[in-house]
């Protein structure tokens, strides 16, 4: 390599002088059109195999000589425009023209092979491009030859940038990816000659004695043609003038030994020879079909070059014979026939490699495209199936949507009508109480005809009540829905106590104390306001399968209940004693409002009295059992004690809803051993622990056995229940929001919460986990019993944790 080059390797200082030569490098000119893709490919794929390669692409675009008006569309010359516009058109081409080759910088750039784009400003393609090929001392210059775009105007333009190159350049001329024709240097094209000339040299001595003035002519007149083309002839119209050089030759050489007839025969094929020849195209418009398609005529010019072949082995030509010629002859066409053959060879292998190169690139991207089509069609699956999924959930959304209007309406217009009937019944009772008040008895007085008409003439089925002084019907009286209360005919005895009620309910207003709207005195009839939940008894008991009260109206109720004794215990000019104040004696409205009935064993005395008992001869203590005072009952003294007492035992029936035989002792043995959750309604909801224990033991001291062990219902058990009925509103106000409590064994015993991972313990109870580990900790005893525990184990509650995820679900 260094020996044709020139360079003589005469130390190693030589060597590493060459070694740090920079990368040669190859020019690809490109305009930026569909051809120019194909050549910059071509270049990569045929350069790169070649070692360390540097590419520079030149891009030649005209000269800026003109600015286009923004509005009309004209051009302007850049004489007639300010210096800034200029120079900002001439950055905005730029940017135009690096925006259109960054396909072809990306190409380099995934071969990973050095590039540099550079911009040629010129109006003359051809001497640009020639001169950055001199400036570079380029030797390898790559050029498009398409009909189309920067190298079709007038003569084509591959040519003219052909003969424009300096000679030491090699030009390569590429068509739609495909090698069109090539222009060696002059170093390539010495070679070649030297390669011929060594070839032939005993050929080119021995036949110097005949005359190849025809020969010369024609090589000049080749030459001059083969370089408007390019400057060194393609492989096969060397070997087309090497054919016509040996017909030559062995036409003279002939004419003196051969006879007539194989002169002609000769002279025929040199004649066929020659005009095909004459006729022979340029290499840029042959491609490797064509080549082969002419092999044929290449082959019959064969047999008439072996004399060459002789001439160059034998001393001056003298034929003794007729098959020594014919031998050279055929020896010489076959050194003929083995040089194309072997460029031929060298050319397929070539493009062997190339096609084998391209084919696995090709399987490599057929892989690649399969993988991103699997790749596409999951993704496309997955999508379908989570737009399913979505659709689904939309559907579900939308009818839980129209089913939570379809609620809200029906549940405002249920609102709207109760809110009529409230306030059309309020207005009813402010005139009854009006007309109450207006006249002279505070009541209203009923004939015994409006009351037989009222009730139907005492229809059982208009009976909502009994008790052991009367009958309760369920009558209209005046357009207003009241119940009527007949007393039985056998307790005409009692006609005190009637007159006594109706005496009180008449004089003492409150609300939560029933309104007595008249009475037929004549016939021992009292008509109250209707009360449409009944007794506060039966809704504890369930007895008419009711709906539960809820923990936050019975707060309520203790605390209205209170308020109305207070009211009652400080009447002037006498106070009230109820004496009889249980459960069945507390009225519900459809509110669940309460209101203290049956006030007919009530007892009056001054206020100024002394006395704070009053004794009954003869007779035993009045009222229910289980509510009576132990102290009353033992010394039949009454006071207003004796009402707390009753009002302790409804505290305690508010929480348990038990029966109040030995409801105290039960109650307080559950609060010593912290069990009082076991204890409560569990029909009530999610009870505040706290609070509801403070509940407990304040009902259980107003049930104290002594009666100055009793707080006092006005300084001391009306403001706790105030403190207690705040917790109950905000409960109230979250429900009426549409919030749901959980039920009590959703609620952790230590956290007070709707528990996240229940477990059992070994005390029996369940506990969130977090919280029961937390408390081993710092106790070996049960957050319960208060007892030792066996051990720490903790089994998992799932059948409660699923209860409590459906419970959190339909939240």
């Amino acid at each position: 390599m260094y020996k044709r080059s020139g360079i003589k390797m005469e130390d190693s200082e030589t060597v590493e002088g060459l070694l740090s030569l920079p990368p040669p490098i190859v020019a690809i000119a490109i305009n930026g059109d569909s051809n120019s893709k194909y050549v910059v490919k071509w270049a990569l794929d045929k350069f790169v195999l070649e070692g360390n390669m540097m590419f520079k692409l030149l891009h030649v675009r005209p000269m800026v000589t003109t600015v286009p008006t923004p509005t009309v569309g004209n051009f302007i010359p850049i004489t007639e425009v300010r210096d800034d516009i200029v120079a900002a058109y001439v950055k905005e081409v730029e940017w135009q023209t690096d925006e259109k080759l960054i396909l072809f910088k990306k190409m380099c750039a995934q071969r990973k092979v050095q590039v540099e784009v550079l911009q040629i400003e010129s109006d003359d393609v051809v001497n640009a491009i020639a001169g950055e090929v001199a400036r570079c001392n380029i030797k390898r210059l790559v050029i498009g030859a398409s009909s189309r775009g920067i190298f079709s105007r007038g003569r084509r333009l591959s040519s003219r940038i052909s003969e424009g190159t300096p000679s030491y350049c090699t030009v390569y001329a590429v068509s739609k990816g495909k090698l069109s024709s090539v222009r060696p240097s002059d170093s390539e094209t010495s070679e070649n000659m030297k390669d011929n000339t060594s070839d032939s040299s005993c050929s080119t001595s021995s036949s110097s004695r005949y005359s190849f003035s025809s020969q010369a002519e024609w090589t000049e007149a080749d030459s001059v043609s083969t370089h408007s083309q390019f400057r060194s002839p393609s492989l096969p119209m060397q070997r087309l003038q090497a054919l016509s050089t040996v017909n030559q030759t062995f036409y003279h050489t002939k004419a003196n030994s051969f006879n007539y007839d194989h002169s002609r025969k000769v002279s025929f094929d040199i004649e066929r020879t020659n005009k095909f020849a004459s006729a022979r195209p340029s290499y840029e418009d042959l491609d490797y079909a064509e080549i082969s398609s002419n092999r044929h005529l290449v082959t019959d010019s064969n047999q008439l070059t072996s004399d060459q072949a002789s001439t160059s082995s034998a001393p001056p030509i003298e034929y003794s014979s007729e098959s020594q010629v014919n031998v050279n002859f055929e020896l010489e066409k076959l050194k003929i026939e083995l040089r194309h053959i072997q460029g031929m060879y060298a050319l397929a292998q070539s493009e062997t490699r190339d096609a084998s190169r391209k084919l696995n690139d090709l399987n490599k991207q057929r892989m690649e495209e399969a993988v991103k089509l699997k790749e596409i069609k999951d993704k496309e699956e997955e999508a379908r199936e989570l737009a399913k999924r979505e659709t689904e959930k939309y559907r579900a959304a939308k009818t839980e949507a129209d089913y939570v209007n379809e609620c809200a309406l029906r549940e405002i217009s249920e609102r709207k009508d109760a809110e009529t009937r409230a306030f059309r019944e309020t207005r009813e009772k402010e005139k009854l109480e009006n007309a109450l008040a207006g006249s002279v008895q505070q009541y209203q007085t009923f004939t015994w005809e409006e009351i037989v008409s009222a009730t139907s003439s005492f229809s059982e089925d208009l009976k909502i009540g009994m008790g052991s002084y009367g009958t309760v019907y369920k009558g209209s009286l005046h357009h207003t829905t009241a119940a009527i209360k007949v007393l039985h005919s056998q307790e005409v005895h009692r006609t005190k106590e009637f007159l006594q009620e109706v005496e009180i309910l008449s004089k003492i207003r409150h609300p939560h104390l029933l309104i007595l709207l008249g009475a037929c005195i004549d016939h021992g009839c009292l008509v109250y306001e209707y009360m449409e939940n009944g007794s506060l008894e039966e809704r504890l008991f369930r007895k008419n399968n009711t709906p539960a009260i809820p923990w936050f109206e019975r707060y309520r109720i203790a605390w209205e209940v209170a308020s109305a004794l207070v009211v009652l215990h400080h009447a002037k000019p006498k106070q009230v004693i109820h004496r009889d104040l249980k459960p069945a004696n507390i009225l519900l409205d459809h509110n669940l409002v309460s209101k203290i009935g049956d006030v007919g064993l009530s007892t009056m005395r001054q206020q100024d009295s002394t006395s704070i008992s009053t004794t009954y001869r003869n007779t035993g203590p009045v009222g229910t059992l289980s509510y009576i005072d132990p102290e009353y009952q033992r010394t039949g003294l009454i006071s207003p004690k004796s009402d707390v007492y009753a009002f302790g035992m409804v505290i305690l029936q508010l929480l348990t809803a038990k029966p109040a035989i030995a409801l105290t002792h039960v109650v307080e043995t559950a609060i010593d051993d912290g069990n009082l959750t076991e204890m409560l309604d569990p029909e009530a909801g999610n009870w505040p622990i706290e609070e509801t224990k403070e509940l407990a033991l304040l009902g259980l001291s107003c049930a104290e056995l002594r009666r100055k062990d009793r707080p006092d219902l006005k300084d001391h058990v009306l403001p706790a229940l105030e403190r207690l009925i705040d917790i109950a509103d905000k409960a109230r106000a979250l429900v009426s929001n549409g919030h749901r409590f959980p039920p009590n064994q959703f609620i952790c015993p230590i956290l007070r919460e709707v528990m996240d991972d229940p477990h059992v313990a070994a005390d029996g109870y369940t506990y969130d986990r977090k919280a029961i580990e937390k408390w081993f900790e710092e106790n070996d005893k049960s957050p319960m019993t208060n007892l030792p525990l066996s051990s720490k184990s903790l089994i998992p509650n799932h059948t409660l944790l699923s209860a409590i995820m459906e419970w959190k679900g339909g939240k």
